[in-house]
């Protein structure tokens, strides 16, 4: 069954041009990962500081392999450096059954 990431980021203003290099990165390196299907990032319009990336996996075990891998490991150590702290994973899946 399908899983939604939601991954929440807070963005000093500062940083932000630094920043997107590193989102696109990350995107197209998903994209090539087994089992991803789409993703999106956006920007919180009362809160520009504020991004919110919802990608969509075939399974959880998709993006837990993923999410552990060192290629993807070593773009979000960066990311966390300029933000200055880590970034909050959630996971979600569709209806009311596993």
């Amino acid at each position: 069954m399908a899983v939604k990431i939601l991954i929440r980021r807070k963005v000093p203003e500062n940083k932000a041009r630094q920043m997107i290099p590193l989102f696109r990165e990350m995107r197209t390196l998903a994209n090539e990962q087994p089992g991803y299907i789409t993703g999106e990032t956006m920007r919180n319009l009362e809160k520009p500081d504020e991004f919110l990336v919802i990608s969509t996996w075939e399974t959880s075990d998709d993006w837990k392999q993923w999410e552990q891998s060192d290629e993807r490991q070593q773009i979000q150590s960066k990311i966390d450096a300029l933000l200055g702290g880590k970034t909050d994973y959630e996971i979600f899946h569709y209806g009311f059954a596993e």
